[in-house]
């Protein structure tokens, strides 16, 4: 029986344009591609490993011709918009009060100011007091697939892994969650929402 609903934020609740920042950043410089330097950047800011002015001075000396504004406008070209629907749905499961309701995201300081400002703090604040807890990797310096950050969920709320579901649209990530009992639901953006969350058989 499902008493725990840990739920995932980008392309669940929240909608990515996930190649966004590529291709901005491709029409800037023509010569850009993702590195694996750039890579192990991007998990270090997502982990809170690096501040926000260090992530964006390695961005600016790798493109010097690209000024810091566009850089950032560029990095979170990412984030669309958060539907009303939705909010209203977590709303209602919130104040349904059967469930412990979590957030687990894999984010970073820039992104989630570009998301309060997207959607704005009233809204933000909104979808916020529905959870119990809100993690997001870069104040818990921890990262999705990593097994410590659901293990660190689990421990800090004595959750009972069997009794908890875990929502992402990355398989990996859901893999990772089901290799410690938890049960998942491997959200496909486009064509599951999480509106259809009680239709699911592993909510049942």
């Amino acid at each position: 029986m499902i008493k725990n609903i840990i739920f995932d934020f980008g392309d669940v609740f929240i909608n990515l344009d996930k190649p966004a920042t590529v291709n901005q950043l491709s029409k800037l410089d023509s010569s850009f591609c993702v590195s694996g330097k750039m890579n192990e950047i991007n998990e270090a800011y997502e982990k809170g490993l690096i501040a926000t002015d260090a992530f964006v001075s390695f961005y600016k000396s790798k493109f010097p011709a690209i000024n810091e504004a566009s850089l950032i406008n560029a990095w979170n070209a990412i984030i669309l918009d958060l539907p009303e629907y939705r909010l209203s749905f977590l709303e209602q499961l919130a104040n349904e009060k059967k469930y412990r309701l979590f957030l687990l995201s894999n984010t970073n300081e820039l992104h989630i100011e570009h998301v309060i400002n997207t959607c704005g703090s009233d809204t933000f604040n909104r979808f916020k007091d529905c959870f119990e807890k809100f993690y997001l990797s870069y104040e818990i310096r921890y990262r999705k697939p990593d097994p410590e950050i659901y293990k660190y969920v689990l421990s800090e709320n004595k959750l009972n892994p069997e009794e908890t579901l875990f929502i992402d649209d990355v398989k990996e990530n859901t893999d990772a969650a089901s290799a410690l009992r938890i049960k998942t639901w491997n959200l496909k953006p486009g064509i599951d929402d999480v509106t259809m969350l009680k239709d699911q058989t592993c909510f049942g």
